[in-house]
């Protein structure tokens, strides 16, 4: 990012009286309400399928297989969204190969095929959103790419090019085009991409999809976190620290939370990032800035063009979500609540709102907050099965899941019934990604690629390292 001289150092602290909640889930009547935890004689029987985890990816499961007719428990182990649905940034698109040029990359000969597929699931997911009472949850806004840095803007040109080959509606703006629709000092040039892109208010999506799936008979169960599941003849038995239950089905949707089975372990390791929000901008802020005047219905979400980017948007009150940029792995794959609060990260955070938009030199932040994301090494789900078919995994968003989140718990119940269906016969359905290396190779490989990833940022150029990795496989080319 171009540094413009602004510095946080003004003897006030902007995150002084910050919360180190989410910020969706800090709102009174909007997050979801609370169910009760599991107990031993809470199910009797053996179910169809047990969900592990309350996220998107679970609940969209329970809610494909409930109205296919089985019997679905959910076991969230916090609340439902408390994980990355929501702490999420609430952008959400149709693509889930972690963006078109990037699936473009992996799987050029099934690409056609693959947006085909995915914008008639984010036709039909809006659709069934304003069926169940959800109408104005997702606003299909779009979404603006902006170059933050003179040698970006080129490449720009070239997106949007491969983009519009797809049928994507893309507008390719220079500096001039970019500041009638939103004004800081920091940009070159950018371009909106309008298909199948917009933002979410998550929590309410959440809530929304947690009413419905009970309403189709899905038992949710929170503060329920399962400590190990046992194989028996033709079924699973979950163990709780409060309770048990059998299913013929698991479906591990636990995102970046340890996987339960060790065979996961090695595809998915978790990436803390960070995120502020700031008190409502006033009129006269918003008008200095454009930007729809901070309308979250109207206003398209923006990310920088960068590896180390930021991605920025209104929130419902008329403050600004800023979030990104400094992606942490902990050895080990560690995961530890004290990684959520990280001062220098999010002053960091506050320092680059400042030099994006200067008017908000002097700017509160009311929440700042982080967690893990599940990542893979390219970058796209992981789905899956094992234990003769009884145990199934959908994980490995890499930040992208809000809209992916559906295919994946659709590809897993398809791996369940042994359907032969387009999603199915995907490659990066049928292909697991490339394992991480283990440790103390993984941090060394993970500390190796964020310093080349950054250098690429500030000279245009990819390193031979970078290079390898681009020729195995690996996520690291957008």
């Amino acid at each position: 990012m171009t540094l413009i001289g602004t510095s946080i150092d003004d003897g006030r602290n902007p995150l002084a009286d910050a919360s180190q909640r989410p910020y969706w889930l800090d709102r009174a009547g909007v997050i979801p309400l609370p169910r009760p935890s599991l107990a031993d004689a809470d199910i009797d029987g053996t179910v169809d399928l047990v969900v592990v985890g309350g996220g998107f990816t679970g609940l969209w499961a329970a809610i494909e297989a409930a109205s296919a007719g089985r019997t679905v428990v959910v076991l969230e182990s916090d609340r439902i969204a408390g994980g990355a649905s929501g702490r999420c940034g609430g952008f959400i698109n149709a693509s889930i190969t972690h963006g078109i040029p990037h699936g473009h990359a992996r799987w050029p000969d099934e690409m056609s095929a693959i947006v085909s597929l995915q914008t008639a699931l984010w036709d039909d997911t809006l659709r069934l959103l304003d069926e169940w009472g959800g109408a104005g949850i997702v606003q299909p806004v779009g979404k603006l790419t902006v170059a933050t840095r003179s040698h970006h803007a080129p490449s720009l040109a070239d997106s949007v090019e491969l983009l519009r080959s797809y049928g994507q509606d893309t507008t390719l703006l220079d500096r001039d085009e970019l500041a009638t629709i939103v004004r800081s000092p920091t940009y070159y040039a950018g371009y909106r991409h309008a298909t199948a892109n917009g933002l979410c208010d998550p929590t309410r999506l959440a809530a929304l999809l947690a009413d419905v799936a009970e309403r189709f008979g899905v038992r949710i169960r929170e503060r329920s976190r399962v400590e190990a599941i046992e194989d028996e003849p033709d079924r699973v038995r979950l163990r709780c620290s409060t309770g048990s239950v059998r299913a013929r089905r698991v479906l591990l949707a636990t995102n970046a939370a340890t996987p339960l089975l060790r065979r996961v372990r090695v595809r998915v390791i978790p990436v803390y990032d960070h995120v502020i929000v700031t008190a409502p901008l006033t009129p006269e802020q918003w008008d200095e800035i454009g930007w729809a005047r901070g309308d979250a219905a109207a206003a398209p979400g923006i990310t920088d063009a960068g590896n180390q980017f930021h991605y920025y948007r209104p929130t419902p009150d008329g403050g600004l979500l800023f979030g990104g940029w400094d992606a942490t792995y902990h050895f080990g794959g560690r995961i530890d609540a004290t990684y959520e609060q990280q001062s220098a990260t999010h002053r960091l955070l506050v320092e680059h709102l400042r030099q994006t938009f200067p008017v908000l030199h002097d700017i509160t932040v009311t929440h700042a907050w982080g967690g893990p994301i599940d990542s893979t090494s390219r970058f796209t789900p992981y789905i899956g099965t094992a234990v003769d078919g009884r145990v199934g995994w959908a994980i490995g968003f890499t930040g992208l899941g809000v809209g992916s989140s559906r295919f994946a718990a659709l590809a897993a119940l398809d791996l369940f019934d042994a359907r032969a269906t387009e999603r199915t016969a995907l490659s990066m359905v049928r292909r697991a990604p490339l394992p991480f290396p283990p440790e103390p190779l993984r941090t060394l490989a993970v500390k190796a690629t964020k310093r080349s990833l950054i250098g690429e940022d500030e000279t245009g150029r990819r390193n031979l390292w970078l290079r390898l990795l681009d020729r195995v496989g690996v996520g690291f080319d957008t």
